[in-house]
């Protein structure tokens, strides 16, 4: 049985953090591969003028992902889910012989109470909190933390997380990386125009993304 990690984003672009942290999560949780959910719109970032299409977030994420043991996927879409709750539960569905483990940063951490249905993506698989620069303050006094806290797994245990029952969370540390797609973004303003111009294909689900 595959022991999977999935870390959402928009990916807007995709860059070296979103890697690093994959490949201390494959490490930390004994993971067999990360799948980055490519997102087609976040619900908390409505309206956002600078996103670049589909297609082009995940040729971004392709590129960044290349040699590593890491899927990149736009099943958001596919599934035609909007929101990070009912993702997580049609793809435990979808996929019943692997394990999942939703991987986040602190920061989101920080402002999970503002998510739809939070306490039941907590209740659908483990989660496992990775340190983000500037965020772990406000993590840890974060109002999803008064009701996850009781839930929190030991560190030195997170390797045996797929015999955890959820709600289950593990807060991971390692040298945090302060690469950000929003300074990309300002420091690259045409990033797009270096991708790739043949549509990437999707990791899991195999289809080609126009």
């Amino acid at each position: 049985m595959k022991r999977i990690g999935l870390l959402g984003g928009s990916f807007n672009p995709a860059h070296a953090a979103h890697r690093r942290i994959s490949l201390y999560a494959l490490h930390a949780l004994g993971l067999d591969e990360v799948w980055w959910l490519v997102s087609p719109g976040n619900p908390l970032k409505e309206g956002a003028g600078d996103m670049a299409t589909m297609a082009q977030r995940m040729a971004s994420a392709v590129r960044v992902a290349r040699h590593a043991p890491i899927r990149v996927t736009a099943i958001e879409a596919m599934l035609g889910t909007r929101y990070t709750a009912d993702t997580l539960r049609r793809i435990a569905r979808r996929f019943p012989e692997r394990r999942f483990i939703w991987l986040m940063g602190a920061d989101n951490l920080a402002q999970f109470d503002q998510w739809r249905d939070w306490r039941r993506i907590a209740r659908t698989m483990p989660i496992a909190v990775i340190a983000r620069p500037g965020y772990d303050a406000a993590a840890h006094r974060a109002s999803a933390m008064g009701w996850l806290r009781r839930f929190v797994r030991p560190r030195d245990q997170a390797r045996h997380w797929t015999s955890w029952s959820p709600p289950a969370l593990v807060l991971l540390r390692f040298r945090p990386d302060p690469t950000s797609a929003t300074r990309l973004r300002a420091c690259l303003p045409d990033w797009t125009t270096s991708l790739e111009t043949k549509a990437p294909r999707d990791h899991v689900t195999r289809r080609s993304i126009p």
